[in-house]
């Protein structure tokens, strides 16, 4: 027997669905939208439902977009010859904002785990294939992260570019700027040491 109204219980469990939110949390956001901020809680609810309405995914890079135009699938962009691939939209928001790259990108919306059952249809690796083909692209640039998933995604990504003859591009993973050695894991330390360049 629940200690709520039906609704209210409906309430709770719909916020549990959002990443890092418990029971806990998803009460207390309940509470707090239905005891102190009802017109913020309509405004949400309206936000969500014109969100749901009129963002979908960009049919070329799979970043959510709205309508037919993409900012990041331009000519100009493309006129780089750099396509960029990562394993979700936050990857490119940080991308975009930490780094000067303007090229092209192509989101995975995940990564390569066949215990999960995500293989590379999951992630649309049809449609980078055929972005492959068109001709536009000259360095492939893999940004997955550096987990066990990721870096298996990464050669397989590989395999694809150097399979057509691109130039194959991974993001350098090392010591954090400002980081001190002492500090750094044994796999970081052995990622930066193996990526060492030239100075």
């Amino acid at each position: 027997m629940s200690l709520y109204p039906p609704r209210l219980t409906r309430l709770i469990d719909a916020l549990r669905r959002l990443p890092g939110v418990g029971p806990k949390s998803a009460q207390r956001m309940a509470f707090h939208l239905l005891e102190r901020d009802r017109d913020g809680a309509r405004h949400l609810a309206a936000t969500l439902d014109e969100a749901l309405a009129h963002i979908a995914r960009c049919p070329q890079c799979r970043m959510f977009c709205e309508g037919a135009d993409c900012r990041y699938c331009t000519d100009a962009r493309a006129a780089s010859g750099q396509l960029c691939v990562v394993e979700g939209p936050a990857d490119l928001i940080a991308l975009e904002q930490g780094t000067a790259y303007r090229g092209r990108y192509f989101v995975l919306m995940g990564r390569l785990s066949p215990i999960d059952g995500i293989g590379p249809a999951e992630l649309g690796l049809e449609q980078l294939t055929a972005q492959l083909d068109q001709g536009w692209v000259q360095e492939l640039i893999v940004a997955t992260n550096p987990t066990v998933e990721g870096e298996a995604t990464a050669y397989y990504l590989a395999e694809l570019g150097k399979a057509r003859d691109l130039r194959v591009t991974r993001i350098a993973h090392g010591v954090p700027v400002g980081g001190e050695l002492e500090y750094v894991d044994a796999g970081t330390l052995s990622h930066a040491l193996s990526g060492r360049t030239s100075v």
